[in-house]
């Protein structure tokens, strides 16, 4: 074998180790992104740890302040608020203080039941209280595993590196046998 086809080969394989690290690189990283899905509950929880908890308008919040968290909860937070609509099943009693709490727990429950899910600017409070009413059904967060998000695994470094090096190989076979 030449000179040239030794550089040739020598410059295919390190074009493939570098390929290699690049792409290991790049799996690192997207396995620092891939929300990991596990079956505890999430810090701060309180609703599996001492019982059903609630997440409502603190009664003695500002109405301009309790506004605007349920404007938020509503918009940003994207809580479903359908149900408080003119109409819902949970538009009556209307009043703002009813409004909020569903809202604010429709919030908390999509959130993981974490304290902090349940703030607002200090217009909501915990209860173990069931707040629902009449049709009016506040919704709670169960620790069921068919209703956990699934993600399926990254593909895996390791056959990342087996696939490159196997190409190399027959790359380097048909080579030298031309």
């Amino acid at each position: 074998m030449a000179l040239k086809d030794w550089i040739f080969l020598s410059f295919l394989v390190m074009k493939c180790f570098v390929v290699l690290k690049v792409e290991g690189m790049v799996q690192e990283k997207e396995d620092a992104t891939i929300p990991i899905t596990t079956l505890s509950p999430p810090e701060g929880n309180t609703t599996f740890l001492g019982g059903t908890t609630w997440c409502v308008a603190r009664a003695g919040a500002r109405q301009f302040d309790l506004q605007n968290a349920l404007d938020w909860a509503c918009g940003l937070g994207m809580a479903d608020c359908r149900p408080i609509q003119t109409g819902g099943p949970c538009f009556e009693p209307n009043t703002l203080l009813s409004h909020a709490s569903f809202a604010f727990n429709t919030y908390y429950q999509q959130n993981g039941n974490s304290d902090i899910a349940c703030n607002f600017g200090g217009t909501a409070m915990l209860t173990k209280i069931n707040p629902s009413h009449e049709r009016c059904i506040y919704v709670t967060s169960s620790p069921r595993i068919e209703n956990m998000k699934s993600e399926a695994p990254p593909f895996p470094k390791e056959r990342l590196s087996i696939m490159w090096w196997k190409i190399a190989m027959i790359l380097l076979l048909l080579y030298s046998g031309s």
